[in-house]
């Protein structure tokens, strides 16, 4: 690093001799013209020179030793930062050539070859100092006026005197100062009062028209209009805009945990979180609400507690940031924590937005004594069906019984084996044909019901042809209202129990481990997945009066009768006649002005496309027929939707038509 210091430093002072000269032959000018003020900006122009030269080198050395000094191999960055031993090596390696290639003629050449001489400022400085002495030469006389036209002067006297003053005032919780200035193209928040002032209230008044049809005076009191919408507004021919900048809702950011559901480790002790809520003015309220779920099944008991999120300097933003431990959360070993994010700002009517809810959980150590992980709702449950967990434990001792007959030199009886393992079977069947159910499963395999549900004709029962020998379209699994991510699992864990009950068929018992091991895994996986978290959402009906009730009385009641005429009209027929007059140079229906303006105002929501069709209104009222193909495009335009109205013409039928008709026959 400090070998890096001293080559930055050699590059520094050899930029400084470069520059120094520019510097010194600015300043001669300002000193035989002993101007003061002259002097004291060329001093700054260097000062600023110089800052911007330094930041430059310090920027940029690097790559300047790299393309003058092939000895540098492209690793002058290296001079600087060092932190593996290879890049240590190759820094010490670089410091061995740096004294014999780096001499200070090569330094100046680097330097000269980056660092221009400024001969540009040079110039326009020599030009300001002959300008300034320029002005030292003229006489310090007053000139003489010129003549003025009379009615030239009568008409600068009346435009002094019409002179028009534009103020705004914000309302007050934007915390933006009121503010006054000649008419130009302005922005100003929602709600903001502005009025139009003559400076001379004594003389006529002057007529403000806004692009909404609106007409204000301007005279002995001000012209007053609260902005609700950008507008452009007009005075004396010249259209200026005022934007209205609308009041945003708070934005709420969650940057911990990254993710929606946010599963933690089996060990973990901390969960962090991360919180920042702005606003265009203020956030006057932002609350943490955290609910907190603990148990399983039809036990899950729910706890909610509310914390508020602490203001900063900056009224606009509230940034919070906590590392929380599993015990203050009130978290233990299966419990799930469910958080969002409620922020208000401070607005005549207050903004309230809500983050997405965000999940932590903390998975549960596996237990050995659950006897029952059922994920799904069963109607009717059999006391002899076994669980899957007993259906591995059955397995793990039948094997281990096998074990110690061998150790024992006595095998068990191949019969008990078989029984055993047939047993186990006949278990996981049962299991198996549970479960296929939920996929829309109804015939079995190995069951009884598939030998007493014998289809031949001669033990008395008639015979299912259809299941037998026809085909079916549907699919079994449509029959259920799984979604298909539930299915997928359930089709994971049938799977592994047909493995397992063949391998158990089979007398291979330590074959059909592996596979229930897998589908007690699957069943695990649904049972995590069985838990809901809704925010309350209930409906509150309406309380019933009890003096109505039972009385016959309809009064109020809504028919639930619908005419095909009364379908409503998407373009009402004063706009369709406007629309039909704007193809042509006629005249234009009475009011077009105000049904312009209210259609452009309901159906063009955007600002500047609103603007450009109030632009277009404004034009053609004042008699531009070249603009009236710019308002009917602008009015078809917001015609969005068209109603179609099914309905059957009437057909007039002529004495002609008959005649023809039959003379035909």
């Amino acid at each position: 690093m400090s070998a890096g210091v001293d080559l930055l430093t050699r590059l520094w002072r050899a930029a400084l001799l470069r520059r120094a000269g520019l510097w010194a032959l600015g300043a001669v000018p300002w000193l035989l013209l002993r101007s003061g003020p002259g002097l004291l900006a060329w001093s700054a122009f260097c000062a600023w020179d110089g800052l911007r030269l330094k930041q430059r080198l310090e920027r940029e050395w690097t790559g300047w030793l790299d393309g003058a000094v092939p000895e540098m191999e492209d690793s002058s960055v290296l001079l600087v930062y060092a932190e593996s031993p290879v890049a240590q090596l190759q820094q010490r390696r670089l410091l061995e050539r740096l004294d014999a290639s780096l001499t200070a003629p090569r330094v100046r050449a680097i330097v000269r070859e980056h660092v221009r001489p400024g001969l540009p400022w040079l110039a326009g400085n020599l030009a300001l100092a002959a300008l300034a002495w320029g002005t030292t030469l003229l006489p310090h006389g007053a000139p003489a006026p010129a003549a003025v036209h009379p009615g030239a002067k009568a008409v600068k006297t009346a435009a002094a005197a019409a002179e028009l003053t534009v103020r705004l005032t914000p309302p007050r919780y934007t915390g933006v100062d009121a503010s006054a200035s000649a008419p130009r193209d302005l922005q100003a928040p929602e709600q903001t009062v502005v009025e139009w002032c003559l400076k001379n209230p004594a003389g006529a008044a002057e007529t403000i028209e806004l692009s909404d049809g609106q007409q204000l005076q301007a005279g002995s009191a001000c012209a007053r209009w609260t902005a609700t919408e950008s507008i452009f507004w007009r005075w004396r021919g010249a259209r200026y805009t005022l934007k209205v900048l609308p009041d945003v809702a708070p934005e709420i950011v969650v940057s911990q945990p990254n993710e929606i559901i946010k599963e933690l480790a089996r060990d973990a002790t901390q969960a962090a979180m991360a919180i920042s809520v702005r606003d265009d003015y203020q956030v006057k309220q932002a609350t943490l609400h955290l609910t907190l779920a603990r148990g399983s099944g039809e036990n899950i008991r729910f706890s909610d507690r509310e914390m508020p999120i602490p203001s900063s300097r900056d009224p606009r933003r509230r940034d919070w940031t906590r590392n929380w431990t599993v015990t203050e959360l009130g978290m233990e070993p299966g419990d799930e924590l469910y958080f969002f994010v409620r922020a208000v700002d401070n607005a005549a009517r207050p903004h309230t937005v809500q983050s997405p809810t965000y999940t932590l959980r903390l998975p549960a150590p596996p237990s050995d004594e659950e006897q029952d992980v059922s994920a799904l709702p069963v109607m009717v449950k059999p006391e002899s069906l076994r669980s899957q967990r007993q259906i591995i434990i059955d397995t793990e001792q039948l094997i281990a019984d096998m074990r110690v007959g061998d150790m024992r030199a006595k095998k068990m009886d191949a019969a008990t084996v078989r029984e055993r393992s047939e047993g186990i079977a006949a278990d996981q069947g049962a299991l198996r044909r549970r479960y296929g159910q939920f996929l829309g499963e109804e015939s079995t395999l190995f069951g009884k019901e598939d030998h007493d549900d014998d289809h031949g004709s001669g033990n008395g029962k008639p015979q299912d042809v259809l299941h037998e020998f026809g085909h079916a379209h549907d699919q079994a699994e449509n029959a259920t209202l799984f979604d298909e991510a539930t299915k997928k699992v359930l089709r994971r864990a049938l799977s592994a129990m047909w493995d397992a009950e063949n391998a158990l068929r089979a007398i291979t018992p330590k074959t059909a481990l592996p596979p229930e091991h897998k589908a007690l895994e699957a069943i695990k996986e649904l049972q995590q997945s069985e838990r809901i978290y809704l925010h309350k959402t209930a409906f509150a009906p309406p309380p019933i009066k009890e003096d109505k009730r039972m009385t016959g009385d309809m009064a109020g009641t809504a028919t639930g009768k619908r005419e095909q005429s009364a379908a409503p009209d998407g373009v009402p027929a004063p706009l369709r006649e406007l629309v039909q007059a704007l193809a042509g140079d006629g005249p234009l229906p009475s009011l077009w002005t105000r049904t312009a303006h209210d259609w452009v105002r309901e159906r063009i929501p955007v600002d500047e496309q609103r603007l450009a069709a109030q632009r277009a209104i404004q034009d053609v009222a004042d008699g531009c027929l070249a603009c009236r193909p710019v308002l009917r495009a602008w009015l078809r335009g917001g015609v969005q939707e068209a109603p179609v109205l099914l309905q059957a013409t009437t057909k007039v039928e002529t004495p002609f038509e008959r005649a023809v008709r039959g003379g035909l026959q």
